[in-house]
């Protein structure tokens, strides 16, 4: 009789070929998917080439995803040169799934590319984390791994996926395998549902406040309760997505009728395994929240664990707001800041950039219910712009800084409140920035004052996303 097992322990089992792993096993596995991207692309190919031949070929091409979106918006010719560098290998191994920034030209001395005009109408896909799952790459009981630490945000989705260095990814790159310790799992319980002034950034800076930046290293961050279940798929995201903030080697949540339907409807593969905790599954550690108590969240400079709560900051004031990310640049983070922005200005400068180029495809043709809007009727891109903010498209924008023509970049030693996932020195640019990571609520609520604000002072009801996000 196999030994109770967590849904990550599972996972590892059966792509290891076993019954039964238990945590502190070293196994090998079979890879389902690799990303990579622009930053680490080119390096990861350099090591693959060197290791397995100049003329090897991938594992697998259609278990390959290669989405640029780091340093696009700029006129860096490192940067260019770097995304001629992921064209030159998609071709010559025939890759199926590289979603190109057609609009760079890389030819030297090119300067600013010109964002794409219709989000529609590009092969570009904008910031990976959300590119995955929209173009199908993302499904319960797979192992993803990615050059990228925030490719833990794919567990929402009841998967493995974990981010790797360029050396691990160039050995997965020829072989489809890995070699990983099987981690522990830390179980976060949220009892209650969700109130409409929280979003699940809150909760996520809340367990990072507890445990620590180093609380959860090399272990599984297992989201559960009724608090979860009643967050949108999206939502949910922003709980994985920052699990490499305590240190996490994942971060899961189950998955439900929510997660399959988007699955089902984007899948590229047709068949995938759904995985649960067993009964007796062991935790190494345990907390539980009442959501009903919980109050919106900020992490203060340097670090995102640096706890406290946005009506604790209301004496800080604010030089910038920063809407956007992985994290908080999804569909319906952008409803939730719409919706406080309608009929309203912003008193500081406020950037916002969409999560990718369906994401801003959404903003252009959704009214901030998360429905088609009428004719007449304002978008939610309308209401940002109105409303005076600064508007890109997509890319990871400023989030890790970048060159410094980067849309939003920190520039100058100034206050910013982010919906981003890091706020160490540096981070967004300037190294004595003050970088305030908080909800798309509370970042949109302060867009509002100038200073950090607690966002019930602008809700108090639910705020509608309508269809947005939910396939």
């Amino acid at each position: 009789m196999p030994r109770p097992m967590t849904m990550t322990e599972k996972i590892f089992a059966a792509h290891a070929g076993k019954d039964e792993v238990a945590p502190g096993d070293n196994v090998w596995v079979n890879v389902d998917v690799l990303m990579t991207h622009d930053v680490c692309g080119p390096g990861t190919i350099g090591i693959f080439k060197k290791e397995f031949g100049s003329d090897a070929e991938v594992w697998n091409k259609d278990s390959l995803v290669i989405i640029p979106d780091h340093y696009i918006f700029t006129a860096d010719e490192k940067c260019h040169r770097n995304i001629q560098t992921l064209r030159d290998f998609v071709k010559e191994q025939g890759l199926k799934y590289y979603y190109d920034p057609d609009f760079i030209n890389t030819e030297e001395g090119s300067g600013f590319p010109n964002p794409y005009r219709d989000p529609t109408k590009t092969n570009y896909k904008g910031v990976c984390h959300k590119a995955l799952p929209e173009e199908g790459h993302c499904r319960p009981g797979e192992i993803m791994l990615g050059t990228d630490s925030h490719t833990c945000t794919a567990g929402a989705f009841g998967q493995f996926a974990s981010g790797v260095g360029n050396t691990d990814a160039a050995f997965t790159l020829g072989t489809g395998k890995t070699w990983l310790k099987v981690p522990p799992t830390m179980k976060f319980t949220f009892h209650g549902s969700i109130p409409p002034y929280l979003t699940a950034k809150d909760l996520i800076l809340a367990v990072i406040g507890e445990i620590g930046v180093a609380g959860a290293t090399y272990k599984t961050m297992y989201f559960a309760g009724e608090g979860v279940t009643s967050l949108s798929l999206e939502d949910r995201m922003t709980l994985t997505n920052m699990a490499i903030e305590a240190g996490g080697k994942n971060g899961v949540c189950d998955v439900d009728e929510k997660t399959l339907a988007y699955v089902r409807a984007r899948s590229t593969k047709p068949d995938w395994t759904v995985y649960k905790d067993d009964p007796g599954a062991e935790y190494c550690y345990e907390h539980e929240w009442d959501l009903s108590t919980m109050e919106p969240m900020v992490a203060k400079p340097h670090s995102p664990d640096n706890k406290d709560t946005a009506a604790n900051c209301s004496d800080v004031q604010l030089d910038r707001a920063y809407i956007g990310s992985c994290t908080g640049g999804k569909i319906t983070d952008m409803i939730f800041a719409a919706a406080l922005f309608d009929g309203k200005k912003v008193k500081i400068p406020t950037f916002v950039v969409p999560g990718s180029t369906e994401v801003h495809a959404d903003m252009l043709r959704l009214n901030v219910r998360g429905e088609e809007k009428a004719e007449g009727e304002e978008s939610i891109y309308d209401i940002f712009v109105n409303a005076g903010c600064q508007m890109s498209a997509s890319s990871c924008a400023a989030c890790l800084g970048g060159p410094k023509d980067t849309f939003g970049r920190l520039n100058e030693p100034i206050n910013c409140i982010s919906t981003t996932n890091r706020n160490f020195p540096g981070r967004m640019g300037h190294k004595e920035a003050g970088v305030y990571l908080a909800s798309p609520l509370t970042v949109a609520a302060s867009a509002l004052t100038g200073h950090i604000t607690d966002p019930r002072e602008f809700v108090s009801e639910p705020i509608a996303t309508g269809s947005a996000g939910v396939v």
